[in-house]
């Protein structure tokens, strides 16, 4: 019978062994915290790749370059949280289903978006995303995980820096 649970107890390797001195309870927690950030990285790298997709009007070249740029750079971190949840022995997302049962974001199927709305929505998305990599740099405080802490704090930074970067835009824009 096929397992559906998504915790991360089966080691790795012939040996039993992780590869990590966290405790198999450490693993699962901050496994599990992994994998809701990882599931909204993969929502907001798709929504700002469809943006960047469908961007139009004045100043196409700019935004359309400035969306591809941000999910390059969210669809880079996605590896970064897959690997570290699997260099301490637990498990990563596994399918778009899997994806769709831990997201937090919310995804955008309009039709029609407009450009403002190519920029806001990334914007407010990569807020919320900050605020969801704290909790789970928490987690990962809370077990002594100081390598996923320091990971964490990096792509807090790039979430950071993404929404200033959009924010400029949008408060610039003429009403």
């Amino acid at each position: 019978m096929k397992s559906t649970s998504t915790a991360a107890t089966a080691p790795r390797g012939n040996s039993g062994e992780t590869g990590t001195d966290l405790a198999p309870e450490a693993v699962n927690e901050i496994c599990e915290s992994l994998r809701a950030p990882l599931a909204d990285a993969f929502a907001l790298y798709l929504k700002t790749k469809s943006f960047h997709w469908h961007m139009t009007g004045r100043h196409f070249r700019d935004y359309h370059l400035l969306l591809d740029e941000q999910a390059d750079q969210i669809f880079a971190m996605t590896d970064d949280i897959a690997e570290r949840a699997r260099k301490i022995g637990g498990t990563a997302l596994r399918s778009i289903g899997d994806v769709a049962r831990h997201q937090r974001l919310s995804d955008n199927d309009e039709e029609l978006v407009p450009r403002n709305g190519m920029l806001m929505e990334p914007r407010q998305d990569s807020l919320r995303l900050t605020r969801f990599l704290r909790a789970t740099h928490a987690v990962c405080d809370k077990h002594g995980d100081v390598a996923s802490a320091s990971l964490i704090e990096n792509w807090i930074d790039q979430a950071k820096r993404r929404t200033g970067v959009l924010a400029e835009i949008v408060e610039s824009w003429p009403e």
